[in-house]
């Protein structure tokens, strides 16, 4: 998938959380709460356009090389920029069926299962995807935003980032992950609440 589309998946991932953190803890102690909650629910920009041509040059190059796990990937990449997680489950799922070891792709498949609303089996990938790389910042940041918004389980996410950190704090994804535990430390240190 692409860079960028990473980093804004990250970073609204993790604006997310905290937003629904706060505002869960808002919820359980007001019942005025909701109005104000879909109010500041920030607008989802549309999905960007499938990049048809380049999806055509990937499947013809896919359908000459049934043993070329690369191209199943940029097709998986493809379909998952374009927000078609279904789509892109199917060949990322191909892709580590040829090339089990690879974890950045293993990472995107638990991130498409999670979007398709399947938390469980977004957690199970991201267990394997570990199993290939233990210190892989960009699983670790994702499986914290899963266990935080599919879980609503802050501690375990909270741990999850904190790994990152203690990894690669200067990489984007270390500075996400402590910009949410910061966020969540000062939400319980103002007394929202300790869980969400």
């Amino acid at each position: 998938m692409r860079s960028e589309s990473v980093v804004f998946t990250v970073a609204g991932m993790c604006f997310g959380v905290i937003l629904g953190w706060v505002i869960g803890t808002q919820q359980a102690s007001q019942t005025a709460a909701p109005v104000a909650a879909q109010a500041a629910t920030p607008a989802t920009p549309p999905a960007p356009a499938l990049a048809e041509g380049r999806v055509q040059s990937l499947l013809v190059i896919v359908e000459n090389d049934p043993s070329n796990a690369d191209a199943r990937v940029q097709l998986a990449n493809e379909y998952y920029d374009a927000e078609q997680f279904d789509v892109a489950i199917r060949w990322y799922e191909e892709a580590l069926a040829i090339n089990p070891a690879n974890a950045d792709a293993s990472t995107d498949l638990a991130v498409s299962y999670y979007y398709e609303g399947d938390v469980d089996r977004a957690l199970t990938q991201f267990e394997h995807s570990l199993s290939v790389d233990p210190v892989h910042t960009k699983t670790l940041l994702n499986k914290g935003m899963v266990l935080a918004f599919g879980r609503q389980d802050i501690a375990a996410a909270a741990e999850a980032w904190q790994q990152v950190v203690d990894i690669a704090p200067d990489s984007p994804e270390g500075q996400t992950a402590l910009r949410a535990l910061e966020s969540m430390a000062s939400a319980e240190h103002t007394g929202e609440a300790a869980t969400p």
